[in-house]
């Protein structure tokens, strides 16, 4: 395990975070606010908000989003958005108040933080009897076949366990004993890339090598990759965007 703390792991990588992560289907948007009324009227707190793809996402909802990001170099990298406030907290420590919000998120970071303290500050931030949060993930499905032979590129060359930290953290969270019920679902995504797309794709997983050699002949393979798979200038990432719900009340 890479011993870089996890609100660093991204610092160098903002830029290519932004050119190479997927968004999320909009789909999701009636999951998690299902049962809250009037999305306007909701406050999200979107933790490990990164550059700003998540909270974009729920701001176009409707919602008022208060990005929780700790990392300056990705709380810079985003454009300003309406509707969304951004906070250097932690997810074990937002220092928001308690009962404030409608909605606590975590996309594609759950498995950075301190799950216990993280559940700890969801269940504080939540409004019962309605509040809940939302872990929301997409993970590659290779089912198709560019996306295996991608994934099998990540594996190998993969310096951490972050990929296993990833379903670690849905258990976790699943396992809760502060939910009343928790709902899980699958929706196909998908990620259109051009070649310069799947380097920064890439360059954006704090797992994968960075610079030097390793990094080179991880890059030169992603070209003949690409060479493989590439029409009409691009390929499609196969996705399935997981998302995982825990309800204060039934």
């Amino acid at each position: 395990m890479s011993d870089v703390r996890p609100t660093e792991r991204f610092t160098g990588r903002a830029a290519a975070y932004v050119a190479g992560r997927p968004s999320y289907p909009t789909e999701i948007l009636a999951m998690v606010f299902d049962g809250l009324g009037d999305p306007a009227l909701a406050t999200v707190v979107d933790l490990g908000a990164g550059t700003g793809i998540s909270s974009r996402l729920l701001a176009a909802h409707g919602a008022t989003v208060i990005a929780v990001e700790p990392n300056a170099a990705m709380r810079e990298t985003s454009a300003p958005l309406d509707r969304v406030t951004w906070n250097a907290g932690t997810a074990e420590r937002t220092g928001l108040p308690d009962a404030s919000a409608d909605l606590v998120a975590a996309f594609q970071a759950f498995h950075w933080f301190d799950a216990p303290a993280a559940l700890d500050e969801m269940h504080r931030l939540l409004r019962a009897p309605l509040g809940r949060a939302a872990l929301v993930y997409n993970e590659r499905d290779e089912r198709d076949d560019f996306t295996a032979a991608y994934g099998e590129l990540v594996r190998a060359n993969a310096t951490d366990r972050t990929e296993a930290r990833r379903s670690d953290g849905r258990a976790a969270f699943e396992a809760h004993g502060g939910w009343a019920r928790v709902t899980v679902a699958q929706i196909g995504n998908v990620q259109s890339l051009d070649r310069e797309g799947v380097h920064a794709r890439a360059r954006s997983t704090s797992y994968l090598p960075a610079d030097g050699p390793l990094a080179d002949a991880l890059h030169a393979k992603i070209d003949s990759l690409f060479d493989r798979y590439a029409s009409g200038g691009g390929v499609e990432m196969r996705l399935r965007t997981i998302v995982t719900i825990g309800f204060l009340g039934r």
